[in-house]
């Protein structure tokens, strides 16, 4: 790996990347391993099982819920302030969750932990960026991507696993405890990239908080067919994924009679074949250009998705349902940190602000795409969800034909 493009010593720069890791890998958890639960959490509430994808839809909503802010904010008082202060609210409403009575106390701290996922998307990814050159970037982006992937591969079933011997409300106190030791690590490791002189010769500055400024360059960015393009469709092919890990409870524990523990064995190949997707990017990203790498990304991601669209008419069972999804996921896992880099770098705002409208719009996307495909009735049967979650996965490509053509590069093979 090449130096890093500010002054840190190896050892510091190592324990900054494990503690990010830690930090996204937390807020995922979060949401991944209480999953298996949430079927008790309802009764125990006396709510309705539909709370289910919805309360993982608050999650996602809390994602996008102050990033407007915390990116301009990190932009001014520097990435490292705001993200101990992002840290430590998720770590708190992890504690709070313990002693919830309701399932709208319940549902309001759901999106309160979500922001802890804004934090994630504003401020250490632009972090990212500023330390490491564009190569190295993508790399940990992907690698990265990797390390949060485990949640959702491993979470529902170290949930299950762990919830045979303590309830969900200690496991939120468990997931409390290891962010009040995430906030020490970034505490200890995180370096400040704003204000700080790097080896090219070039000081990121820090950018004052000013209102109308912020708006038009908010403004400024929607107008950006490039940047909207990128963005929308970052939110857009992560909707089948996104729609999987709200309704999987109802697929297959309500539908289909499987037990926590086989719910969550169910979830290692789909989330395995991102990882996997990751790799075939790691391997790729020194001799391809990153929109080559997203047209080779496609013919996975497409294929898989066409096929569910086919199974949605005719049926599947469970292990055909699963392999279809995998084969969507290894292109996602190609295609993802590839997109966000290129969408991140669409406009030469500051990277705080960008990241933050990037997180925005492709989390207000996959949250109200997931909202709407649970509404539709995709978790009444493995038919509805294949077809449902096809056609919703497929529409990335309107975007993303403008999005390449803009970026002088065809879409057709």
């Amino acid at each position: 790996m090449r130096r890093a493009l500010i002054n840190i010593r190896p050892i510091r720069l190592f324990g900054f990347c494990i503690a990010i890791a830690l930090f996204e890998l937390l807020t995922y958890m979060a949401s991944d391993m209480i999953m298996p639960a949430m079927l008790t959490v309802t009764r125990e509430l006396d709510a309705s099982p539909e709370h289910v994808p919805y309360a993982f839809n608050l999650y996602l909503a809390g994602g996008i819920l102050l990033q407007w802010l915390i990116g301009p904010l990190s932009d001014q008082f520097g990435r490292r302030r705001v993200l101990l202060v992002g840290c430590a609210l998720f770590a708190l409403a992890c504690v709070a969750a313990f002693n919830v009575q309701t399932i709208f106390a319940f549902n309001a701290l759901r999106l309160i932990q979500g922001m802890g996922l804004g934090f994630v998307i504003a401020v250490s990814y632009p972090a990212l960026q500023e330390v490491f050159c564009e190569a190295d970037a993508v790399k940990i982006m992907a690698l990265l991507g990797n390390v949060a992937l485990l949640s959702p591969l491993l979470g529902p079933l170290l949930g299950s696993l762990l919830l045979e011997w303590i309830s969900w409300r200690e496991l939120f106190l468990l997931l409390g405890v290891i962010g009040v030791l995430t906030w020490v690590a970034l505490f200890a490791f995180m370096p400040e990239t704003v204000g700080t002189l790097r080896h090219d010769g070039q000081r990121l500055a820090a950018i004052p908080f000013e209102w109308r400024g912020i708006f038009r360059r908010y403004v400024a960015l929607l107008t950006n067919l490039r940047f909207m393009t990128a963005s929308v469709a970052l939110g857009v092919m992560s909707l089948p994924l996104i729609a999987w890990i709200g309704l999987a409870p109802l697929l297959l524990i309500q539908n289909q009679g499987f037990s926590s523990f086989e719910y969550g064995l169910w979830q290692i190949p789909v989330f395995a074949a991102v990882i996997v997707g990751n790799l075939i990017l790691n391997r790729l990203i020194a001799n391809t250009e990153l929109p080559q790498l997203i047209r080779y990304a496609l013919w996975p991601f497409c294929g898989g998705l066409i096929t569910l669209l086919v199974i949605g008419f005719y049926g599947a069972a469970t292990p055909v349902l699963i392999s279809v999804l995998a084969l969507y996921a290894v292109g996602l896992g190609m295609s993802n940190a590839a997109l966000y880099r290129l969408a991140l770098f669409s406009s030469d705002d500051s990277k705080g602000l960008v990241s933050a409208m990037i997180g925005m719009i492709s989390i207000a996307v996959m949250g109200g795409g997931g909202s709407l495909i649970a509404a539709a009735g995709a978790g009444d049967s493995h038919e509805s969800f294949a077809l449902m979650a096809g056609i919703a996965g497929l529409m990335c490509l309107l975007p993303l034909r403008l999005f390449l053509r803009r970026s002088h590069l065809p879409l057709a093979a």
